[in-house]
């Protein structure tokens, strides 16, 4: 009795030592699921039939792991509507690799990246659900593209910067051919306000992008932020200026121009929070007619954690004539769902 005792607390030992080094890995390997979903109710005010409809207007499932050694990874599914077609799909949005050197202030990233942008000044703004910030909605940079990314913070946060070489075509448009873009952002905040996050204080933000679109031709973007953000205000205005050009169908090179501002105030003692945004965007400013101005304003309500409540107003006014399709649309009385998870 005593020496199957014995031995069964040996095999018991041997087992023991042969399963720490799997617990001590499984320990090391994170794994979280979450999600954001974009829900509106949107009237036409400007519309003789004022069309109204609710919609998905986007989801987001995100998958994100850690794992030993520095190692990352994150895949993450955007639910849309394509024009032209009434049904949801979904197709990738991220999907890549990282790695952080133990002490390095460095983060690598290979695969279907954040570009250096879109993902930062939406941070800034924090209103996604009301829709696309100026550049995006005026083509001009995308939010995703296949490449390789290097991302710095120092301080913490009191520099943060992001450079990517990447296909240039953005994640929806395929990988193009031969020819690259190189884009690089670089914040540094040079007050400090009660917000320590990566877009908090008063900031001096640049950007640039240097490419060429797929046959040739030139896809360049120089851009300027100052912002200011604490816990209760959040400034900002913006200066861009493009340059485009196709060669395979040539196209002339045209200089755009995109000045936006933008702030939100939370009202002190409660939930709600008050938001204001006017973007004028001007395809070509050597021509005349071309110029849009886009107002944005209205109240939000964080009902709790996970659900924010927004009512706006976006209306569009043209420099030239709309036509009658751009006529219906240009004034929307929105109210919009973020649910988070």
């Amino acid at each position: 009795m005593h020496r199957s005792t014995s031995t069964a607390l040996r095999g018991l030992a041997i087992a023991s030592t042969l399963l720490l080094p799997i617990a001590a890995s499984a320990q090391q390997t994170q794994v979280i699921v979450s999600g954001v979903g974009y829900l509106q109710y949107v009237y036409q005010l400007k519309d003789t039939n004022h069309v109204n409809n609710f919609d998905v207007t986007r989801a987001y499932v995100n998958l994100i792991g850690k794992f030993a050694g520095g190692v990352g990874a994150r895949v993450t599914l955007d639910v849309n509507r394509p024009a032209g077609d009434n049904s949801l799909r979904y197709r990738l949005k991220y999907a890549f690799a990282t790695y952080q050197p133990t002490g390095s202030a460095l983060t690598y990233k290979l695969g279907m990246i954040h570009t250096p942008l879109l993902d930062w000044e939406e941070a800034l703004w924090d209103y996604r659900m009301q829709g696309q910030m100026a550049m995006e909605r005026g083509g001009y940079v995308t939010s995703s593209d296949i490449g390789f990314g290097i991302d710095g913070k120092w301080g913490p946060d009191n520099v943060n910067a992001q450079l990517t070489f990447v296909n240039g075509e953005g994640y929806s448009g395929g990988p193009g051919d031969q020819r690259k873009d190189i884009l690089a952002r670089v914040s540094a905040r040079v007050m400090m306000t009660d917000d320590s996050s990566r877009v908090g204080g008063l900031r001096l933000t640049a950007y640039a992008g240097y490419g060429k679109p797929t046959s040739g031709g030139q896809r360049n973007r120089f851009l300027g932020i100052v912002s200011y953000r604490s816990k209760q205000i959040t400034l900002a205005g913006e200066f861009a200026s493009t340059k485009d050009s196709v060669t395979a169908t040539p196209t002339p090179s045209t200089t755009g121009r995109v000045i936006s501002a933008f702030g939100v105030f939370h009202i002190p003692n409660s939930k709600a929070a008050v938001i204001a945004r006017v973007d004028i965007t001007d395809p070509n400013t050597s021509t005349a007619g071309n110029k849009q101005t886009r107002f944005i304003g209205g109240v939000s309500y964080q009902l709790s954690p996970n659900l924010r409540l927004l009512a706006d107003i976006d209306h569009v006014t043209f420099e030239g004539t709309p036509t009658p399709a751009q006529e219906a649309v240009r004034s929307q009385a929105l109210f919009q769902t973020q649910i988070t998870f």
